[in-house]
């Protein structure tokens, strides 16, 4: 039986991940975490009943409480909550589905307790690729990568020798807007963009994929995952989302993983690994399928990518940077407050204002966010409408 923590049930993978274990008997799960919605998480509760349970808004913990059909969960509260359940004795694995900068300490903590992490939390590896990768080795834990890029990569280099890697090749679907002109693009709405094509994802997400701002913090985190030079992270958009990336080895040979969008499947692999379990989802028929194009991104029209593969190449404190101005920026267009055109400009006024640290130790890296978000704030009520 493998116990799991999962950060983040809530949201749109900690909810399909449930999914997912409700038909694998051999996963039991011991704690759940949200942020603050509370109706879900009861109802998480009342069907898995886990040992813990944690709510990052404290002051919701009681109406928590009254919603549980069983007292037996013991709640806790705030980041000193997911931590504890993040470092729980009798876990063996961390599902980090958070959304944001909170999942850094929490994953470093369980990697310094010896659990193994299966990440979706995107920022993790973007903010503190270099220090989580370190500790992971030291204590010997590994990373299995949830987002469907990096467990495509993930599955293609099984078996094989990872020094005989040429290049990675990350797809992206292109978003909502992939047909776009640089005039379309200025009056989309909130509603279109969330509009995503192919994936079913939550709304920072789904709105960092149509800045390819999504590609461009998954080319940071495959740097680190799969230990890269940048020049050999590769993005194609390939918008029927059927192959989910690709491996280039030295001789040419170029291996992929393919499969209808479905995040299911990652999760299951992440959840397994390192054996594969029959399930109930549906099959690729490629013949209905029917062909599969390829296109350059657009760096012009979507300059997020390009700026991801910058703050990457300059490392230090850019990263974090990046990621926080960015996050900021998407909330503020999620809530009508900029333009969808004006994200990018955000982050690129934010890196351009920061003084880098090279090598920095975590509290560097987390008073780099604190500031970049300070200052897309700034930036962004320049550019209110």
């Amino acid at each position: 039986m493998k116990k799991i923590t999962i950060l983040g049930s809530t949201g749109s993978i900690g909810k399909q991940t449930l999914e997912v274990i409700k038909d694998l008997e051999e996963i039991e799960v011991l704690a759940l975490t949200a942020n603050s919605s509370v109706d879900l998480l009861a109802e998480q509760i009342n069907v898995f009943k886990p040992k813990y349970a944690v709510l990052m808004n404290a002051s919701l913990i009681n109406e928590l409480k009254y919603k549980l059909n069983d007292k037996k969960t013991k709640i806790l509260a705030g980041l000193k909550g997911l931590i504890e359940v993040a470092t729980l004795d009798e876990i063996d694995l961390v599902v980090n589905a958070v959304v944001g900068a909170v999942g850094v300490k929490p994953t470093l903590e369980a990697i310094r307790a010896g659990k193994d992490i299966a990440l979706a939390n995107k920022e993790t590896l973007v903010t503190a690729g270099s220090i989580v990768m370190r500790e992971a080795k030291e204590n010997n834990v590994k990373i299995l990568p949830v987002d469907s890029e990096h467990n495509a990569i993930f599955q293609a280099l099984q078996g094989e020798d990872e020094n005989m890697v040429k290049k990675i090749i990350l797809t992206a679907s292109g978003g909502p807007f992939r047909t776009f002109s640089k005039n379309k693009l200025t009056n989309v709405t909130v509603k279109e963009a969330l509009n995503h094509p192919n994936w079913d994802m939550g709304g920072k997400i789904t709105i960092d994929s149509a800045t390819l701002m999504n590609k461009g913090l998954e080319v940071i985190e495959a740097k680190w995952l799969f230990d890269l030079d940048y020049d050999q992270v590769d993005v194609v958009v390939h918008p029927q989302s059927i192959i989910h990336s690709l491996v280039e080895y030295e001789d040419h040979s170029i291996l992929a993983e393919l499969g209808l969008p479905d995040m299911k499947i990652p999760i299951q692999y992440a959840l397994t690994y390192p054996r594969r379990k029959p399930n109930n989802l549906e099959s690729l028929d490629l013949a209905k399928i029917g062909q599969l194009t390829f296109e350059e991104p657009k760096y012009d029209l979507f300059p997020c990518l390009k700026y991801a593969y910058q703050a990457g190449e300059i490392g230090g404190t850019m990263p974090a940077v990046l990621n926080a101005a960015n996050e900021i920026a998407v909330n503020k267009f999620l809530k009508n407050k900029i333009k969808f055109v004006d994200i990018p400009k955000i982050i690129k006024r934010v890196m351009s204002a920061h003084q880098v640290v090279d090598n920095p130790i975590l509290e560097d890296i987390l008073e780099a966010d604190v500031w970049a978000r300070k200052q897309a704030e700034k930036e962004g009520e320049k550019v209110c409408y």
